[in-house]
């Protein structure tokens, strides 16, 4: 699988694998057991809390990708922010396997900052180890998506039988363990990375005030985060769960256009990258759309499958988080096929905005079904087939693989040098607001029939996909080929 591909491929391709293992793991767990009570060992909190919480942490994960990228791109590289963010998430895990609160919104607030560091910066190396084979780095790419995937399939299935089970801070502790292997084997061969992911300094004056800049932001942050926190806890501002997370989906839009503004005005560019910026501003749209239905697989999905799906086989019940594997195990089957196609098609692929059409109608169907099989739910019966989730696991995963791996190869071809990682920490971003859309949607299941939630959700993700083809022409003007 490795053999016609640069060597550190398959570095990056397991540190990646035992990542997604424990964040999907985890991740599987997070949202059932905010919602078990505490009778079952969980916190017993409300749906709509639970989901903001959920929607708020999915999102933060993916938006720490930007400064992560920044820190890599001023401060340490690429190849030491992805081994740090694995320390942190390794202590997250290692802190929600411990009884209690404090320790649980620690463990989520470490492995927020963890993943920040990592994901963008574990995508922006596999980039650099490719020059201008655009046809291999597509194929790289779905080689690397599908060591995320076979870490996603293998998470939920032991984290959840551990968590769901046995008890919920076992799945936690397991989905460190798992942090723990990725680190070990990224630590023995991150020689095979050569110099891709390195840091090298051009101007020591001009480090040093990015140092300074760098402690500042932190120390307000920090500051910021402990006086809110405070004052919600003494009473003296009324803060509630939705809000913060409604507000907080305003403000990532909001960073991210000033961020692609900043980049337009300021960036130095030329007129062939600006083309390119506004590129890649469409994919981090048409991602961001993507992600608010495909990521529901955690909330919504996921509380489909404990509460109105027939989960036992004979007199054994199957954990509702090992329907989170499905979708992971399609990729696992379909990358290989469809990495080929886009090499067997070569310049008659499909051009990326295209793809992206593909991806959002396919998750758009894929809700329909879920939809029609909603329709014959009951909270009193045994529940639905679980096949309904699995057909609608099938269309996303053909969806997902039309979209997500073509757009990260694209932004790593897009994006000017200087800007590669932030660039990377931008399409993250998309990921952010999709899940925290896909959050808040959860929280809406307690009043709003899942049937008429899911048929919503697919209706905007096939007028998005209509659109994404009617503007697909646009993609010639753009003078770098992707």
């Amino acid at each position: 699988m490795f053999k016609s591909h640069p060597r550190g491929l398959s570095t990056l391709f397991f540190i990646e694998m035992w990542e997604r293992f424990s964040f999907y793991g985890m991740r599987g767990l997070l949202l059932l057991f905010m919602v078990a009570s505490t009778e079952q060992g969980g916190f017993g909190m409300s749906t709509e809390d639970s989901a903001a919480i959920y929607g708020l942490y999915t999102a933060l994960v993916y938006l720490l990708a930007l400064p992560g990228g920044w820190i890599a791109d001023r401060l340490i590289g690429q190849q030491k922010a992805v081994f740090y963010g694995g320390v942190f998430i390794t202590l997250g895990h290692f802190s929600m396997a411990i009884a209690g609160k404090i320790g649980f919104f620690i463990g989520l607030g470490l492995i927020i900052i963890g993943t920040g560091l990592l994901k963008p910066n574990v995508s922006a190396i596999v980039g650099q180890l490719y020059h201008n084979d655009t046809s291999k780095r597509d194929a790289g790419f779905s080689i690397f998506y599908m060591g995320i995937n076979l870490g996603a399939f293998l998470g939920p299935l032991v984290c959840g039988m551990l968590g769901e089970n046995i008890d919920w801070h076992l799945g936690f502790g397991a989905a460190g363990i798992g942090m723990v292997c990725g680190l070990i084997q990224y630590r023995f061969k991150m020689g095979e990375l050569g110099d891709a992911g390195t840091f090298q300094p051009t101007n020591p004056q001009q480090h040093a005030k990015d140092s300074c800049l760098f402690v500042k932001i932190s120390g307000t942050i920090i500051s910021l985060i402990v006086g809110v926190t405070v004052a919600a806890s003494t009473g003296m501002i009324n803060l509630s769960l939705s809000a913060v997370a409604s507000v907080t989906g305003v403000l990532i839009v909001a960073m991210a256009i000033g961020f692609f503004i900043y980049a337009l005005v300021f960036g130095h560019l030329t007129t062939a990258q600006k083309k390119s910026i506004g590129l890649i501003f469409l994919l981090f749209i048409g991602y961001a759309i993507f992600n608010s239905g495909f990521e529901q697989a955690g909330s919504s999905m996921n509380l489909f499958a404990k509460q109105y799906t027939d989960l036992s086989i004979f007199n054994w019940q199957m954990p509702a988080s090992w329907l989170q594997s499905v979708n992971a195990l399609f990729i696992i089957i379909m990358a290989p096929i469809m990495g080929g196609l886009w090499l067997w098609l070569g310049h008659s692929t499909p051009s990326v905005l295209v793809k992206f059409s593909l991806g959002l109608l396919l998750l758009g169907s894929g809700f329909f079904v879920l939809a029609w099989g909603a329709s014959f739910s009951d909270v009193n019966s045994a529940g639905v087939s679980p096949m309904w989730l699995v057909v609608t696991y099938y269309l996303h995963t053909i969806g997902e693989l039309c979209l997500s791996p073509i757009g990260l190869s694209a932004v790593s071809k897009l994006s000017p040098k200087h800007l590669v990682s932030q660039m990377m920490g931008i399409w993250f971003m998309g990921a952010s607001l999709g899940n925290l859309i896909a959050g808040l949607a959860a929280g809406q299941t307690g009043t709003l029939p899942m049937q008429e939630l899911f048929t919503i959700v697919a209706s905007v993700s096939v007028i998005a996909g209509v659109i994404y083809l009617l503007i697909s022409p646009l993609e010639k003007y753009v003078k770098v080929k992707v």
